[in-house]
């Protein structure tokens, strides 16, 4: 339960910009913000596949964080071979140091580049909220018979804070990563979509310190924010939540279970 705040606008403001934002810890949030998780819950089910696996990829590991609490579920019965890979330097240099003991090597790759691993060169591939799935790479890592088993972020996710600060937005944009579309995508590059899942999950934000770190952290909500420039708007925020109670947003989540057929 998140307790009343008895800081001022610039002390929460002033907080929420000085936090370090790399990996994907979201711990600093608690009792701040909130978001319900999906049914699945992706580090367990992870976990799962993990323990039947050989040889593993993560697509954009951020901090390392998933994929090390999937591991540690998993032990002793884990793959002979995980690979991870991240694009943001910040993330490789906290996913390393969290991976090395676990004898997880992290290769640094700019997301829009071609996977640098052989074809066929793993039977499972996992990604917690990749930025753009590259499914024609997916599909070539992957052995025969292998699969891709992740979660993604969908269509119009928090897209009520996204038009707070930036007005109505597009109708395609809201349409953007549906999962009707990235299955037809994942069809396409030649997998067979096993499973695929999503749910509508509902967030709330108990002040605006928490909004500024998360504006922060995930920097394709608001493409270019600062506290500078948003102040106004952030004041307003501020004083809407104090006087009505938490800002309600939702995140939108799907599962994907894909396999690669065999010849």
């Amino acid at each position: 339960m998140a307790q009343p705040n008895t800081r001022t606008f610039d002390e929460l403001v002033a907080e929420g910009a000085s936090v370090p934002t790399e990996g994907w810890d979201f711990s600093w949030f608690e009792g701040r913000a909130t978001e319900a998780r999906p049914s699945w819950g992706y580090a367990r089910s992870m976990a799962g596949r993990l323990a039947e696996a050989n040889a593993v990829l993560e697509v954009q590991t951020g901090g390392g964080e998933v994929l090390d609490r999937a591991l540690e579920t998993a032990a002793p019965r884990r793959p002979r071979l995980v690979v991870a890979t991240e694009g943001w330097p910040p993330n490789v240099a906290k996913a390393t140091a969290l991976l090395r003991p676990r004898g997880v090597p992290v290769v640094a790759s700019p997301d829009d580049a071609p996977l640098p691993f052989a074809d066929g060169a793993f039977d499972l591939v996992v990604s917690r909220h990749p930025v753009e799935p590259h499914w024609g790479e997916v599909a070539r890592v992957l052995a025969p018979g292998g699969t891709y088993f992740a979660q993604h972020v969908g269509p119009g996710s928090v897209f009520e804070l996204i038009e707070y600060f930036l007005g109505p937005q597009p109708e395609e944009s809201r349409n953007h990563r549906h999962p009707e579309r990235e299955r037809a995508d994942a069809e396409a590059a030649g997998l067979e979509v096993v499973d695929l899942r999503a749910e509508r999950l509902r967030m709330e934000f108990h002040d605006i310190g928490a909004v500024v770190h998360f504006l922060r952290k995930v920097v394709w909500m608001v493409p270019g924010f600062t506290v500078e420039g948003y102040r106004d708007r952030l004041r307003d925020l501020h004083e809407r939540i104090e006087a009505d109670g938490p800002f309600v947003a939702h995140s939108t989540r799907h599962l994907f279970d894909a396999r690669k057929p065999r010849p």
